[in-house]
């Protein structure tokens, strides 16, 4: 229980932030999972227009602070890097 004003209002930007992080968070999940799942499909268009979505889906999130940068750099490499992989021809 807030016992102040400023606690108060402290409080209900808390709510408020935490249920706008919670969204952002669950639109990168299923950016994600829409990217992995193209990649798992060995699509190389429709993979490659997924990640372009999930990097700006990241870069959004990163800009604002709901993740930190680096962790948007990481997921963006690592999701770049399996569809490297899948462009490369089998020798």
């Amino acid at each position: 229980m807030a016992r102040s004003l400023s606690s108060a209002k402290r409080l209900r930007q808390n709510k408020t932030r935490a249920a706008r992080n919670q969204a952002r968070k669950t639109i990168i999940k299923a950016s994600i999972r829409t990217t992995r799942d193209a990649l798992a499909g060995k699509d190389v268009a429709k993979a490659q227009s997924a990640l372009v979505e999930t990097i700006a889906v990241l870069d959004r999130a990163a800009n604002k602070r709901t993740i930190h940068p680096n962790t948007a750099a990481r997921r963006k490499s690592r999701l770049a890097k399996r569809l490297n992989v899948l462009k490369t021809p089998k020798k």
